[in-house]
């Protein structure tokens, strides 16, 4: 294997950060509010609103692995992956505005059209931009432990990201008074956010990605969609760090939709208190990365997972127990769950280069853009069924749709509270067990340092 001409700089580093940072704004909004939006704002039914989150999904089922194929098959002047950036970029910013807009559309029939094909070019667009710029990364250095800088720069510019866009929506709720508008504002703001990130990371990765080339595995090869799909899924490393991802990242957004039901409905507490302790899980997700980053550094990716997610799993399980009035105990387990929290995402998208390393030795061509197609599917389609199966359990336990219900019978409690601690901490354990599972250490093969 060639050696790369140097090593990775703090401008490339920098410049992929503020791309992650930017892109995932939209992302993270739609996280904790998105199914909020649709019951309590846009005034869908639960059950509806849960299967519009599906529809999106089910889109991806072909968009996912497609464009992750085809981007690697990509051949331009600009690379395999800058194009697919450029051209997803445009309508990716008016979808992350027209999904918070309600229309003046009255019958639920109407409401759950509209948000219904919106869901799709939305899931496709961003599709689009960000599975070529996930790929870029395995693609801008060749070793393990820049590998792990680049992936904490990644996590730490991604819950930068987060926190920024939960700021924005905390300032957006504090001085506009409107619901609808202040979603359609929030949209408007996290909108500028991509366009910002796509410009910034093409911009400050282009040289290094060209100058690495040298270093990388080339395609020789070219197998039809379902040969390469096969050689991925069937890559055992990759299925135990499958499930270690999904795992924890579907009990994590299980967690996240939960979070404004739980703050107003069982806490009693204003808007502006959800936002608070998002920003406060994810605050403490900034802060103990760059320790996290040390461990794994001196003791390898899957040791760092098993002592980060246990605390996030206590931490929900502790929300159960809390009761309305114990703000404070509240904030403290948020803070706990943020510094687990940081190994999500961290670990599982730092093994993930090791994995196609190992697959493009033994096959003679890379990868990048269908092993992470397939990472990325999986985990919105996981997503998309737990938020769908989210919404029939609250329409089951008679959860009122409405923002100015303040009492909600005690059956939905019940769920709400369930939903947001124990469901997250039995995933999140399944999670250590692929872990566990997961056979890959340090390759010194792949370690040109």
């Amino acid at each position: 294997m060639n050696q790369p001409s140097q090593r990775l700089t703090l401008t490339t580093q920098l410049a992929y950060g503020v791309g992650e940072m930017g892109l995932v704004m939209p992302v993270s909004i739609a996280i904790f509010f998105l199914l909020y939006f649709l019951t309590d704002v846009a005034g869908l039914n639960p059950t509806l609103a849960g299967t519009v989150l599906l529809i999106g999904t089910a889109w991806d089922a072909v968009s996912d692995p497609l464009i992750g194929w085809l981007s690697d098959l990509t051949r331009s002047r600009w690379g395999r992956r800058f194009p697919w950036m450029v051209g997803g970029g445009m309508p990716l910013l008016l979808c992350c505005t027209l999904q918070w807009w309600v229309p003046p559309l009255v019958l639920q029939w109407q409401l759950f059209a509209y948000y219904g094909v919106l869901s799709i070019v939305v899931y496709a667009s961003y599709t689009a931009v960000m599975l070529p710029f996930t790929a870029l990364a395995a693609e801008l250095t060749s070793t393990y432990d820049e590998r792990t800088t680049m992936m904490g720069f990644k996590s730490g510019f991604n819950t930068v990201g987060s926190i920024l866009a939960l700021v924005v929506a905390q300032a957006v709720f504090s001085t506009v008074a409107d619901p609808q508008q202040q979603y359609l504002t929030i949209g408007v703001l996290t909108s500028a956010g991509v366009l910002l990130g796509i410009v910034v990371s093409i911009w400050g990765t282009q040289q290094r990605y060209w100058q690495q080339q040298g270093a990388l595995i080339a395609p020789d090869r070219t197998q039809s969609l379902g040969a390469d799909l096969l050689s991925v899924l069937t890559n055992r490393p990759f299925r135990w760090l499958l499930g270690l991802y999904l795992g924890a990242w579907i009990g994590t957004q299980v967690a996240a939709a939960m979070l404004p039901y739980f703050v107003s409905s069982w806490m009693q507490l204003p808007e502006q208190a959800f936002t608070q302790m998002a920003i406060a899980i994810q605050g403490m997700a900034v802060v103990s990365l760059p320790v996290w980053m040390a461990v794994t550094r001196a003791t390898g990716k899957r040791t760092t997972f098993f002592l980060g997610a246990p605390l996030t799993l206590l931490a929900l399980l502790g929300l159960v127990t809390v009761q309305p009035g114990q703000v404070g105990r509240m904030y403290g387990l948020a803070a706990v769950s943020g510094v687990g929290l940081a190994t999500f995402y961290l670990v599982p998208f730092a093994m993930l280069p090791d994995v196609i390393d190992l697959a493009a030795a033994r096959l003679g061509q890379r990868q990048e853009g269908l092993f992470f197609s397939c990472l990325v599917f999986c985990q919105k389609l996981g997503s998309a069924i737990a938020l769908f199966t989210i919404g029939v359990l609250l329409d089951q336990a008679r959860f009122v749709a409405n923002s100015t219900i303040v009492e909600q019978p005690a059956s939905a409690l019940w769920t709400i509270r369930l939903l947001i601690s124990v469901v997250p901490a039995v995933l999140i354990a399944l999670s250590l067990y692929f872990a566990y599972r997961y056979p890959l250490k340090r390759i010194a093969l792949f370690d040109n340092s």
